[in-house]
């Protein structure tokens, strides 16, 4: 018998079956019904688009995974315990035990992306079809795509191997050493120019790279490169840890001019800027009304997708992970996921009382618990951004279910303990619905006092228990880039362009401007904490916390949680209870997690995630950071 050796490459459900060979009578020629011979995908330009579209696969479910990145911060706790996100959360992460790690960043998944990326840019820079254009196009979302995947790997591990070589069966040797951090820095950026060229002019289409998404990314990997962490005679002076390191070129730079890195840093972000098409409601000139602040913020994190919302903000989103295959798409699940158990819903990732805290009241002061107006009435007079991010006792959302709704007929989140009069006219103590002792469900409530109400579309038709939504994951925002350009000015002693650039953000979000007074030190820990509110739960404060080095003082604190008590005022006789001031004094008291639920710890070690083992065995040239 003749031996016919073949080469597959599977295909996603979008190519047409009737492009697939008919059966064979020779059952070892059989072409699979889902593959096609590689030969035949690059010429061929509608399969060849095709397999550049699975290379978007590799965005996986966004940030809206059930754990999601911010349960590795001060932004929020995960509600469920054993899933590995404590293992991190405590600094017991090693290169035998990682803990959780999502598939976007996942080492071994990225590698696989990767390789995809490779084939892709290898086949289309000389294009075997007759269409030029569309070539190009594909070529410039492929190097797009490699950049956004090395990226991914470089602010998680530190520098990796780059690999553009194809590997086959034919390979004896799979093994590649480490580049520089620098080296890797170097390499995204030039593959992010490329793209850009190659991307220039053509149409905006959702989910899709663009010039614009490719001058994003090349600007965030150049602000992380000019950070703390990754100018390695500032990380040693703040970390004897990373004194330690044997190589701390796969860390950062060793040496170089930090102030080139800077103004690299602002030139990129600026050149995103450039793009104003790109920008949203930043041409104010004084601060919105806290309705309309708080509407333009629900605004941008419905990305367009939802009926309530301004579909205008959708500009601010230069590259989305859209969900319009709702079939598939588990990641369109962000209210069942994380929404209040006496919804139904999950409670997955509960924003913390620290994150609260760090929302600024509506004039613009810091909140401070020792402050009687502030303690008094913590959900008022505050950012308006609070409003949208969180859910908290007392604010008003979407209708109960039917088998809840005669407990809570105005939709207000209750997670308190309030007294009440029951049916015999006696006072007693009554927990809210959406609390660890709710009467509705008991074991899904969330731990903190909160639920995350950014991202959750609050359209009444969607029961997020049971209805999927179409808000896209924010890959890359213009918002970020203009916090990436005040930064970068920061950096560089440039303050009055820093809080030009800030004030516009915050006037489109209802809050006034950060004063000319207002330097040094003082800018530069406003500006932090602009980019935490405006960037909540979008999987930056990871990063930078660790960028910054300051993450002892932030993600290595233990977790709050707020305790409210609603006292009935004198005369009043409430049995259906309601969120109301004139009938009840309302107390709040902040406490920490008991170490038995949540326990954080941070160790150095922890500024960078450790290459699983299993990945060193199988590649003896890879060099593992000390001190693991």
């Amino acid at each position: 018998m003749k031996t016919i050796k073949l080469f597959y490459i599977p295909i996603s459900a979008l190519l047409f079956t009737g492009l697939f060979a008919s059966c064979n009578d020779d059952f070892v020629n059989t072409k699979p019904l889902s593959e096609v011979p590689k030969e035949l995908v690059w010429t061929d330009a509608g399969l060849a688009q095709a397999f550049v579209n699975d290379l978007y696969n590799g965005f996986g479910q966004g940030g809206f995974n059930e754990q999601m990145l911010a349960s590795l911060t001060d932004e929020s706790m995960f509600t469920h315990p054993g899933r590995g996100i404590n293992t991190i959360t405590e600094s017991r992460s090693n290169p035998a035990d990682q803990g959780w790690i999502v598939d976007t960043y996942e080492y071994s998944n990225m590698y696989k992306r990767i390789r995809a990326t490779n084939i892709a840019i290898e086949n289309l820079t000389t294009p075997k079809f007759n269409n030029e254009s569309q070539a190009k196009q594909m070529l410039g979302e492929a190097y797009f795509l490699r950049a956004y995947f090395y990226q991914q790997l470089l602010r998680v591990y530190g520098a990796i191997p780059l690999i553009t070589k194809i590997y086959t069966l034919e390979d004896t040797d799979y093994t590649a050493a480490r580049n520089t951090y620098e080296e890797c820095v170097n390499f995204i950026v030039k593959d992010c120019e490329q793209a850009a060229t190659l991307l220039d002019g053509t149409a905006r289409v959702d989910g899709r790279a663009s010039a614009a998404a490719a001058l994003a990314l090349k600007a965030r990997v150049l602000l992380y490169a000019a950070s703390d962490l990754h100018d390695i005679p500032t990380a040693k002076a703040k970390s004897n840890t990373i004194s330690a390191y044997a190589n701390p070129e796969y860390l950062g730079y060793v040496s170089g001019n930090r102030t080139e890195r800077w103004q690299k840093a602002k030139a990129a972000a600026k050149a995103v800027l450039d793009k104003a098409e790109f920008a949203y409601k930043l041409d104010l000139s004084a601060q919105e009304t806290p309705a309309d602040g708080r509407a333009n913020y629900i605004a941008l994190a419905m990305g367009g997708s939802s009926k309530l919302a301004d579909g205008d903000a959708k500009k601010d989103l230069i590259l989305g992970r859209f969900f319009n295959d709702l079939k598939d798409e588990a990641g369109a699940y962000v209210g069942r996921n994380n929404g209040p158990n006496g919804y139904h819903n999950w409670a997955g990732n509960s924003p913390t009382q620290l994150l609260v805290d760090d929302y600024e009241t509506l004039s613009g002061e810091k909140f401070d618990w020792n402050n009687p107006a502030h303690s008094a009435s913590i959900y008022t007079n505050r950012d308006p951004r609070l409003g949208a991010s969180i859910l908290y006792d007392g604010a008003s959302w979407k209708p109960r279910t039917d088998d809840v709704k005669d407990r809570d007929p105005l939709n207000q989140i209750q997670t308190g303990q309030y007294e009440v009069i029951n049916e015999k006219g006696v006072k007693v103590i009554q927990y809210g619905l959406d609390t660890r002792n709710s009467p509705v469900e008991d074991w899904n409530g969330s731990y903190t006092g909160y639920y995350m109400r950014k991202f959750v579309d609050p359209d009444p038709k969607i029961v997020d228990q049971n209805t999927r939504q179409r808000v896209p994951w924010p890959v890359l925002r213009y918002t970020e880039a203009v916090l990436n350009y005040a930064e970068a000015c920061l950096e560089l002693g440039e303050e009055a362009e820093a809080r030009n650039w800030l004030n516009k953000i915050r006037f489109r979000s209802g809050m006034p401007a950060i004063a000319d007074k207002e330097t040094g030190q003082k800018l530069k820990d406003r500006y932090r904490n602009e980019r935490r509110v405006e960037l909540a739960y979008e999987e930056h404060r990871f990063f930078d916390t660790r960028r910054w080095m300051n993450a002892k003082e932030t993600i290595g604190r233990q977790v709050t949680l707020i305790n409210i008590f609603g006292t009935l005022k004198a005369g009043k006789l409430v049995s259906l209870y309601q969120y109301n001031t004139d009938n009840y004094t309302y107390s709040y008291k902040v406490n920490t997690i008991a170490p038995g639920i949540e326990n954080r710890n941070w160790l150095d070690k922890m500024y960078f995630i450790s290459i699983h083992r299993d990945e060193m065995n199988r590649n003896t040239k890879l060099v593992q950071n000390p001190g693991y």
